[in-house]
């Protein structure tokens, strides 16, 4: 190591030049400097600006802070004193001012705030004036306070805007409060860190107008906090002119990134119950409530103080008992030996072995110990429920399960290496921590730690981490080596495939020890892989890290456990060249992409999980080798095998979509195709595992298509509002959207598959001498409600349709509407009863019985639906009817069905098939409806055979035969479309089913 060493000399002549700038740039605006900057506050000035650029920089532009500094005599301020200064400063803001000003002006009043406290901050940490502890309290109280007003004043204003949130349980005004989590949660906060925060409100419910409010309809409480939380965020996180605030993180809320920003204690509860994972009880140890909306002005909102203060005790009741739990928990040592094998991955990856907080011996081992003792035994001791690491300690001492010395050199070591990170840190004000490589750097920080050279203060520097080590092994460390075994063979056969170091026998040979199946097919699948001409340019880098996958692909092919992944009523399984055939595509596209070489290799649990996927599905396979961002979702195999409810699939969609522009329609479609992938895999995940039945899976489908339609029309509205203003009748008078989607078939009936298209009709009910208010002063213009409607409805097409990169959502089919493909895109209400009750055909009345409204306008669901149930209940003729039925079923059996020579069993077009089931239920419900209208009440077969039953129209066998037919029938067509084959059998299969769905035919329809 080199011993350029930096001198006192160097640092005062730092000094020297900041006042020689600030005379040149402010002239003598500040006189009284020189006088002022004498003795031990010029040497403390010198050692500040030795190891913080960043202070320099801003006590040139800002000489007033420096001359306050000093005036303070170089102390801390008080705790409370960032708060108060903000306080002043946001009441100094001009209430009459617009919104946006408004906020303007507190951002430059927290960013401003936040640099000037910085200053003083960092000066105490690098001339020592205070203990670690007491700096990151104060960095921790700063943010804190930057919290807090940032979201009292947005609260405020909010409130004005949308009215004030109240809970549908006790009437309450309800106030938000932010969870801060890590290092701010413990008051440990270093000198650049993010700040992790959750945020929380009491009860669901909906906002109700203030005095003067400007608020014109009530919205719920989730879209209420989730816009404060958006705001609040952006005032703490935005880059502006004047620098940021605080880096803000949201991630480790419930479903990080693709859950609601802001959750109910409800939501909270289920959640940590059923879904919280251990990595999150390790996080919430140190969880508090940093902010509350207690404090926003009264005379603006009438939140009661003491529900507030209730509430934030409630929230750390309930979240307690997840960190904590009632008995002696070593199970937890696990958890934390994986989560630091997961680290050492990324060290490892990243080059950070120089890192003084995630490599050998650093912070992040310091807090693994104590948290461990937490964990393992906090439940059972109350005095270790403790968020600040330097009391932990000593509680643990006091306890008898930790030596005084062990804690006190753990005590020594932990603020040592704060004092390094911070000095790091506060260079540039930089969120770093990782040790200079340049020599003139490690000089600064050795001499702002106390060193004389870099060499000693690296020496001390290893000593510390060499104790922290020693420490984390032994409570933490695993107990056996956890080296991943070299697979020599597969290794083997790759290399010498691709260096051609071996004969087509010899590695025929290593592919038959290593037990593949087919494996002249699978060298041939290997050779012609390796003399892709895709992998010549790779760097070297790239190309080791796909010579390792390879080798790792090849062991985990003879790993798979087949007879597990067996399906019935499938051709035979794979083999292992049917497999690499599904595999290989994968990694072509993902080759020269390392982000997804290094996941498949940091993550072992993937690719044999890819594969068990890829075996069971040849339709997974294409989706991941289309999109390989999908390969992210099975980093957690939990979330891939459960599916939500269709509360939190709207909380997730409406998030990622908040998070996008409201005019970048091309960011929009995208994420709205990956929602459709990401969640598509997940029920392909579990049918193929069988945690989810048909039914349910058929239900999420139909869910998730449900919220891309409400989104979808959600987009096209506003955007087509802002062309054209909004939709109003004759007298211009607005309503609501006067429009609503209908879903027909597959999506009508709840009856989702994979790749099932939409079979959808638009329906308005607007005057057709309407017209919308566009003003031309905000850039819109006034159209009839027709043209509108009919642009719109394409508006709603083309996102559905539209094939973009990340590929289309849903192929749309408009031919259910009135009149077809000849008729109006959009349809009026009046008109569509006009034309289901003079002019439909009977078919197109069977297609109407499952016909259901998804998104839009609920007074007309209401219409329309009474609308369909009046249709659905006239009285027919039964003969008539039924002969109509037959001849159509008829008529698309001669088209459609299976001909003879095929010797197969088409599950849908053939007789006994679903299209069977189907037109005997759709017959008997219209047959029958003006006698039983119940039969119309629901649109998906099973439950119109169920009331069929209940109804005594067919008994409880009859009705059993269907349904298990019915159900049956569709499974294996699930099945056979995951593997991308056609939904036929071989003409044996399912027969004694096929046998008793022809005889209910022939005695209802034929009989």
């Amino acid at each position: 190591m080199t011993e350029l060493a930096f001198t006192r000399s160097q640092a005062d002549a730092l000094a020297d030049d900041l006042c020689d700038n600030i005379r040149q740039r402010h002239g003598d605006s500040y006189p009284e400097l020189p006088t002022v900057l004498t003795g031990a506050t010029r040497a403390q000035l010198a050692v500040t600006l030795a190891g913080s650029q960043y202070a320099y920089e801003q006590f040139l532009v800002h000489p007033q802070w420096l001359l306050a500094q000093i005036q303070r005599h170089t102390a801390l301020p008080s705790l409370s004193y960032y708060q108060s200064v903000l306080r002043e400063g946001v009441a100094a803001i001009d209430g009459q001012l617009p919104n946006t000003q408004q906020i303007q002006l507190l951002d430059r009043l927290l960013r401003r705030h936040r640099n000037q406290a910085m200053l003083a901050i960092v000066w105490a940490e690098l001339n020592q004036l205070a203990p670690v502890e007491i700096i990151t309290e104060h960095l921790s109280a700063l943010a804190e306070a930057s919290i807090q007003v940032a979201m009292d004043s947005h609260y405020g204003w909010l409130t004005a805007l949308m009215g004030e949130p109240v809970g549908e349980d006790t009437g309450q005004v309800q106030p938000m409060l932010v969870l801060g989590m890590g290092k701010l949660g413990a008051w440990e906060l270093n000198l650049s860190s993010d700040i992790d925060l959750i945020f929380a409100y009491p009860e669901r419910g909906n906002t109700r107008p203030v005095a003067d409010s400007k608020s014109r309809k009530s919205v719920s409480n989730q879209e209420f906090f989730q816009r404060l939380g958006q705001r609040v965020i952006k005032s703490l996180d935005a880059q502006t002119a004047d620098g940021f605030v605080f880096r803000t993180d949201m991630r480790l809320r419930p479903y990080g990134q693709s859950g609601p920003l802001a959750a109910n204690f409800g939501f909270l509860e289920e959640y940590y119950q059923n879904q919280g994972r251990e990595w999150e009880r390790y996080a919430m140890i140190k969880a508090r409530v940093v902010a509350c909306s207690e404090m926003t002005c009264s005379e603006v909102v009438s939140l009661d103080r003491r529900y507030c203060q209730s509430a934030a005790n409630e929230l750390m009741q309930l979240l307690r008992p997840f960190s904590y739990r009632r008995y002696v928990d070593f199970s937890v040592i696990n958890a934390l030996r994986d989560m630091k094998a997961l680290i050492n991955r990324e060290v490892k990856l990243r080059n950070k072995t120089q890192d003084v907080k995630l490599g050998r011996g650093g912070i992040r081992e310091v807090e693994f110990i104590a948290q461990a003792f937490q964990l393992v035994r906090g439940g059972r001791e109350p005095v270790l429920q403790e968020r600040r690491l330097l009391k932990v300690l000593p509680t643990l001492v006091h306890l008898g399960v930790m030596p005084d010395a062990t804690a006190d050199a753990l005590a020594q070591g932990y603020r040592f290496l704060r004092r390094v990170e911070h000095a790091l840190q506060a260079w540039q004000d930089r969120q770093t921590q990782a040790l200079p490589t340049d020599a003139q750097q490690q000089a600064r920080l050795a001499f702002v730690l106390g060193f004389e050279s870099w060499p000693a203060c690296f020496d001390h520097l290893e000593s510390v981490r060499a104790v922290v080590d020693s420490e984390f092994q032994a409570v933490v460390g695993d107990s056996q080596q956890h080296q991943a075994e070299t697979r020599e063979m597969p290794m083997a056969l790759w290399v010498g495939i691709t260096q051609s170091q071996l004969s087509t026998e010899e590695a025929l040979e290593i592919c038959v020890d290593l037990g593949l199946q087919s494996a002249e097919t699978v060298l041939t699948q290997l050779n012609h892989f390796a003399s892709n001409r895709l992998f010549n340019g790779l760097p070297a880098s790239s190309r080791t890290k796909l010579d390792q996958l390879m080798a790792l692909l090849l062991q985990q092919l003879t790993d798979l456990d087949w007879q597990s992944l067996a399906w019935p009523d499938l051709p035979a399984q794979l083999d292992h060249a049917q497999l690499l055939a599904r595999t290989l595509p994968l990694l072509e596209n993902i080759a020269r992409r390392s982000a997804y070489l290094v996941l498949l290799l940091e993550n072992p649990t993937v690719l044999p999980h890819l594969l068990r996927l890829f075996t069971a599905s040849a339709w997974i396979a294409e989706q991941i080798t289309a999109h390989p961002a999908l390969l992210e979702e099975l980093l957690d195999t939990h979330n891939l095998h459960t599916v939500p409810e269709p509360e939190l699939l709207r909380a997730e969609l409406e998030q990622a979509l908040a998070a996008i522009p409201a005019d970048d329609l091309e960011q929009q479609m995208d994420t709205l195709r990956y929602f459709r992938r990401a969640h598509g895999l997940r029920v392909a995940a579990c049918e193929v595992s069988g945690t989810l039945p048909l039914m349910k899976v058929s239900d999420y489908l139909t869910w998730v298509a449900e919220e891309i339609v409400r989104q979808v029309l959600a987009i096209a509205w506003a955007d087509m509002v802002g062309k054209y203003g909004w939709p109003g009748d004759s007298q211009g008078i607005r309503h609501d959207k006067g429009f609503i989607i209908v879903a027909y078939g597959k999506a009508g009936g709840l009856e989702m598959a994979h790749g099932s298209d939409l079979d959808l009709v638009f329906i308005h009910d607007c005057e057709a001498t309407g017209s919308t208010d566009g003003d031309k002063s905000d850039g819109s213009k006034s159209i009839d409600t027709q043209t509108f409607y009919t642009r719109l409805g394409q508006k709603i097409i083309h996102i559905l349709n539209t094939r973009t990169n990340a590929g289309r959502l849903y192929e749309v089919d408009m031919r259910l509407r009135p009149s077809g493909n000849s008729g109006l895109l959009v349809t009026s209400i009046a008109a569509f009863e006009k034309y289901q009750c003079e002019q439909a055909w009977t078919w197109e009345h069977q297609a109407l019985l499952r016909a259901r409204p998804v998104a839009g306008s609920e007074s007309l669901v209401d219409r329309f639906s009474q609308l369909r149930r009046s249709v659905l209940c006239r009285q027919r003729d039964r003969t008539d009817l039924r002969q109509q039925v037959v001849d159509m079923r008829n008529k698309m059996l001669d088209h459609l069905g299976s001909k003879a020579h095929q010797a197969q069993f088409n599950l849908k077009q053939d007789r006994g098939g679903i299209v069977d089931i189907e037109f005997m239920v759709q017959y008997a419900a219209l047959a029958w409806a003006v006698e039983y209208p119940e039969l119309v009440v629901y649109s998906d077969n099973i439950r119109i055979l169920a009331a069929l039953q209940q109804a005594g129209l067919i008994t409880e066998q009859e009705e059993g035969v269907l349904a298990e037919a019915y159900k049956a029938y569709r499974a294996a067509g699930h099945r056979l479309a995951l593997q991308q084959q056609d939904a036929v059998l071989p003409a044996d299969a399912l027969t004694q089913h096929r046998q008793q769905v022809e005889g209910m035919w022939r005695r209802l329809m034929e009989g």
